[in-house]
């Protein structure tokens, strides 16, 4: 059936993209575990930068992501601060050490190499494909989507053309809607 070589090309494309989290974090004595973690951290925004969304996001369990952010914080990669409104919740933001060492590290290497051998056409392709993919996997397990901010039927755009968060209830900024939350949910 179609769906184990599925499987197969996905599984050995996760193995790969580990190789170069290895390999592209290991001269800055990172683990792929802390590249990931290092790479949600830049794409999420505001409401799902928590050491449980980063559980949630990467299925980790819990004890994993605290030393993985004892780790990242010693090596000043990122800093955590507590809620102004909520003392219970902490957020976690890269530094700008942090931030320019994902800018640098990802995509890796290894990962660019292997898209300058497509067409355009071909990157749309797959990248259309993996999405649907994704989207799939999502949906038939019933797993949060941690979309994009601006595909979220909470988000609502004011008639000043600012945007809005139905759901928390707060403005946002147009860089928020870029960004990916783990309250996401498709329109």
């Amino acid at each position: 059936m179609k769906q184990n070589y599925i499987y197969n090309s996905v599984e050995r494309l996760g193995d790969l993209l580990k190789v170069g989290a290895r390999q592209a974090g290991a001269e800055h004595g990172l683990q792929p575990v802390h590249v990931e973690v290092l790479h949600y951290l830049s794409i999420c925004n505001r409401y799902s930068d928590t050491p449980m969304a980063v559980t949630d996001y990467l299925g980790l369990t819990k004890g994993t992501v605290s030393q993985t952010l004892k780790v990242l914080e010693k090596k000043d990669l990122l800093v955590k601060t507590i809620d102004k409104n909520d003392k219970r919740i902490t957020h976690l933001k890269l530094s700008d050490s942090g931030q320019k060492l994902v800018a640098d590290l990802l995509p890796t290497s290894l990962f660019m190499h292997a898209c300058a051998q497509l067409s355009p056409e071909q990157q749309s392709d797959i990248d259309s494909s993996l999405k649907l993919l994704l989207r799939a996997l999502l949906t038939a397990n019933n797993l949060k989507t941690f979309g994009v901010c601006k595909t979220c039927r909470y988000n609502q755009q004011t008639d000043d053309g600012n945007y809005f968060c139905g759901l928390v209830k707060q403005p946002l900024t147009s860089d928020d809607t870029q960004l990916i939350c783990r309250e996401h949910e498709d329109i």
